[in-house]
């Protein structure tokens, strides 16, 4: 054990006087994140929409309208309403953009559906603003048809009155489950892909400085220790496993405090960052047990984890990638980690999130084996 410890100081020693090390394994991640948590800071905060309202009619109907239909979408907070007194007002608030639609509710609307005349209700949207256009519209449409079937059921049943009209019952009854929040802010997304893109970055150094010890002639002295070799090679993989778990930390603490990201249960945090790192660890050992230089090395090393990072929806979410490239990412550490926080939000959210966290250390087991059956290769003088 002293063995061991000793070899992980000595690494860490060195890692710390190099400045590169810090630069890209705190600076630069986080550096990035603020940068596109700033540019894209818009799109993660969209507003909600404003729509004008010219109730005109001033009937029963159009009272359900804007009563049973639009005050509760402006009370859970999906619109605001606006009123306006007239058809020129809404229309000037629209192309004002104060409002991004608007509905005219015309005089003798209600009496129209009530006597099963045809009626008319007036959507105006901003044609600069086409998804709440295109809402307001489908919010349109979805009364239109309440109303039709009302009017259908009271053909069926004969005339009817307009109490008679009101208690028919609707066709379907929906019932409200809104799902728990399980997709990360922008803040939180960029935060989690760049520290976990240069997490394989920040570990390539512990495993593979054997053939950096190889190349400055150390190896030899070292092996000539009484150490077993296996103990040489657990004391580099802890070598970069406490410096990607620190740089880990450091970047979910900085950017909680400076850029508002809310990671969830600080367990299950703590517990899927270990296990990101060990999976990290173990597949740069993995590649490190390739190369026969230092340099090769590292280009491999780089080359896989940009791969990877691509692949494991880094920088394009998973869900526009398409079928393939999305089952595909199951295949990388990185699509795991994300997975794992984004299960971690929300009001009733999980502790831990179970299944990331045991498909990375799965991850962590099979490489970090794979890697040490290949140890031999690399302890070569």
């Amino acid at each position: 054990m002293r063995a061991l410890l000793l070899i992980t100081a000595k690494d860490l020693r060195l890692r710390v006087r190099d400045r590169s090390a810090f630069l890209l394994a705190i600076v630069v991640p986080f550096g990035l994140a603020a940068i596109f948590s700033l540019v894209f800071s818009d799109v993660d905060s969209q507003g909600v929409p404003t729509f004008a309202v010219a109730d005109q009619d001033r009937g029963r109907i159009a009272a359900t309208f804007t009563g049973q239909v639009l005050d509760p979408l402006a009370r859970d907070g999906v619109l605001r309403l606006r009123t306006a007194g007239t058809e020129q007002e809404a229309r000037a608030l629209v192309e004002r953009g104060e409002a991004q639609a608007a509905y005219v509710i015309p005089a003798g609307f209600s009496q129209a559906v009530l006597g099963g005349r045809p009626a008319t209700l007036n959507v105006i949207g901003n044609v600069d603003a086409r998804i709440s256009s295109f809402v307001a519209r489908s919010v349109a449409e979805a009364f239109a048809a309440e109303v039709r079937y009302v009017q259908v059921a009271l053909e069926v049943k004969g005339a009817g009155t307009p109490q008679e009209a009101m208690a028919v019952p609707a066709p379907v009854t929906i019932e409200d489950l809104t799902a728990e929040r399980r997709q990360l802010s922008l803040a939180e997304s960029f935060s989690a892909g760049m520290a976990v893109f240069f997490l394989f970055f920040t570990v390539q150094f512990g495993f593979s400085s054997i053939l950096d010890e190889r190349r400055d002639g150390t190896l030899a002295r070292l092996l000539a220790a009484p150490i077993p070799r296996v103990t040489i090679a657990f004391g580099k993989l802890l070598g970069g496993f406490v410096i990607g778990v620190v740089a880990m930390a450091v970047l979910v603490v900085a950017s909680s405090l400076l850029l508002g990201a809310h990671w969830g249960n600080p367990l299950g945090v703590g517990l899927l960052v270990v296990a990101g790192v060990l999976a990290a660890t173990g597949v740069m050992a993995l590649v490190a047990t390739v190369a026969t230089t230092a340099e090769q090395s590292g280009n491999i090393q780089s080359v896989v984890a940009v791969l990877l990072g691509v692949l494991g929806g880094v920088f394009i979410p998973i869900q526009q990638m398409g079928e393939v490239f999305s089952t595909l990412s199951l295949l990388t550490p990185h699509r795991w980690f994300l997975q794992g926080l984004a299960d971690l939000h929300g009001e009733h959210a999980p502790v831990l999130a179970a299944v990331p966290t045991l498909a990375l250390l799965g991850f962590a087991a099979v490489t970090i084996g794979i890697a040490l059956t290949r140890l031999g290769r690399m302890l070569r003088t």
